[in-house]
């Protein structure tokens, strides 16, 4: 069983800053990728930053220069960074998990998503 934990969001003025923290636990082999993903009212979900095994990172054109993510291998843990933040970035963000399991011989992926931790930026 895999858990993604998020923390971090809150509310904060416009030009401020947070950090979103996702901690997976579990039985996890290895991990392929991280990302966090952004979904607004009436809005489609969004890909906001990922992180990938080697170290590699995109990002939304949107959040570029604003937001950094990073990691913490040890402890299976990904941070997103958000400076400058704006009342566009509310929104509730979640984190999302590639990992690979080991199990009765045999390595498979799956996709997990966190519950979500609201960001909201007031003007």
């Amino acid at each position: 069983q895999v858990q993604l934990v998020e923390s971090g969001g809150g509310l904060v003025q416009a030009g401020g800053s947070l950090r979103l923290s996702c901690a997976a636990s579990g039985s996890i082999f290895s991990i392929n990728a991280m990302g966090w993903y952004r979904q607004a009212p009436g809005k489609q979900r969004e890909l906001v930053a990922a992180i990938r095994s080697g170290g590699s990172t995109n990002y939304a054109d949107s959040v570029k220069g604003r937001f950094t993510m990073s990691r913490d291998n040890a402890k299976n843990t990904v941070f997103l960074e958000m400076n400058s933040l704006k009342p566009e970035d509310t929104a509730v963000y979640y984190c999302n998990a590639d990992l690979t399991h080991y199990s009765g011989g045999y390595y498979y992926t799956k996709y997990y998503w966190g519950q979500g931790t609201q960001v909201t930026v007031s003007s």
